[in-house]
Order: C-alpha cells, then structure tokens, then sequence
C-alpha cells in the first residue's frame, strides 16, 4: 500500500514540473511571454529584410543628364583662283568727224557736239551737229568799224530769251546766245551792222537759241 501510494506521489510530482518547466500550451502568463520573447529574438528576420529591399529600390542613383554638345561648323573649301580673267576687249576710239568742206571753221567741224560757225567776211552762219552741217548758211551781219566782232575759237558762256543792252539804252537783243563778253548771237537788222554782236534774222536767231547749249563751240573766222 505504501509503495502505490509512493508512486502516486512521484506520477503527481513529475506532472508539476512538466507544466512549470515548458508545458504552458494552454496559454499561461510565461508561455505568453516566451512566445514574444521568440518573436523579437529570431522572427523579425524576414520584416527587416524586405524593408531594406525597398529602400534600396527606390534610392537608387538618377539617371545623369546628357551634356549638350556644341555643333561644329564645318568651312566650305575655298574657291580656287587659279583660272585667269578674261580679258576686256579694247574698246576702239571714236573717229573725230571730218570738216565739213562747206564750213571754213576747222574747230567747230571737230567738235563733238552742238557748235556754230561765223565767216565774217562771207556773212554767213552755220550750225554744226557732229561735223556735220544741220543749218545753214544763214545770212548775217557782224560788228562796225571800231566795234568788230572778235574772232577766234569761243564757248557759249550764256542765254537770254529777251537781253536789254544796258550800254545802248536798253536796246532790246531777242534770243541773245552770249559767246564773249558782250558779244552774242541775236535777233538784229541785216541792213545795219552791229557794235560787235552777229545779227541774225527772227527765224534764224531763234534755231540758234535753241540748238546751242552753254559750253558749245562758237567759232569765227575773219
């Protein structure tokens, strides 16, 4: 009897400490606290891990921006120089005109331009265009005795549709075409001669206003 009883003991001692010592399945307080304390110490592995993960993902280094690039530009290749110029064709000189065999004035015949030619002793007048005879003769009358009309090779120097001559009481000159000074073709008596002006019919005085320019050759001969 003793010895069931002593086994007894031992069966009830040996069910104490098997639920003290780890047997705490049915949720005591330190089985409650081992389980939390499995969980900091060997559990939070895996929770750690995928954190870092993530962190890493989404710090990763920024894609650098692409330097700009200055173009280059590239030069054209010089022209070469090597080929030589044509040359200009030589231009050929103008023929000076020849005189007029009608015409005693050589100068006038070889002007370029508009010229005027006076023959005192013939009383006559021509007009000129290039050496060539455009009018003419016309009768006309030069200067008196103690006013005669210079001869020689002159230029019209001016014109005035109506001149009055200040030296002989505002003697109306039409169509006066100034030569020298003082002395001009005008409009004048063909009967009377002149204090050393050309005296030209109306008609006459008038084609030699208008034909002959300031600067255009005037030539008289005795």
């Amino acid at each position: 009897m003793k010895r069931l009883l002593a086994g007894a003991a031992a069966l009830a001692t040996a069910f104490v400490l098997a639920a003290c010592s780890g047997g705490g399945a049915a949720g005591g307080p330190n089985a409650g606290g081992g389980a939390v304390a499995a969980a900091g110490t060997g559990g939070g592995t895996p929770t750690t891990s995928s954190t870092t993960s993530e962190t890493a993902t989404t710090s990763a280094a920024p894609t650098p921006t692409p330097t700009p690039t200055t173009p280059t530009t590239s030069k054209a290749a010089p022209t070469s120089t090597s080929a030589k110029p044509k040359p200009k064709p030589t231009p050929k000189p103008t023929p000076k005109p020849a005189a007029d065999p009608g015409v005693p004035c050589a100068a006038a015949a070889a002007a370029s331009g508009t010229a005027a030619c006076v023959d005192i002793s013939a009383h006559k007048a021509w007009l000129l265009q290039g050496g060539k005879v455009v009018y003419g003769p016309v009768p006309m009358l030069p200067g008196r005795k103690g006013y005669a009309t210079p001869t020689g090779t002159f230029h019209v120097l001016s014109k005035e549709k109506m001149h009055l001559s200040k030296e002989f009481d505002n003697a109306e000159m039409p169509n006066s075409v100034f030569f020298y000074p003082g002395d001009a073709f005008h409009t004048g008596s063909l009967s009377v001669y002149s204090h050393g002006c050309i005296h030209l019919s109306p008609g006459a005085s008038l084609k030699f206003f208008n034909t002959l320019h300031i600067g255009d050759v005037v030539q008289v001969v005795p």
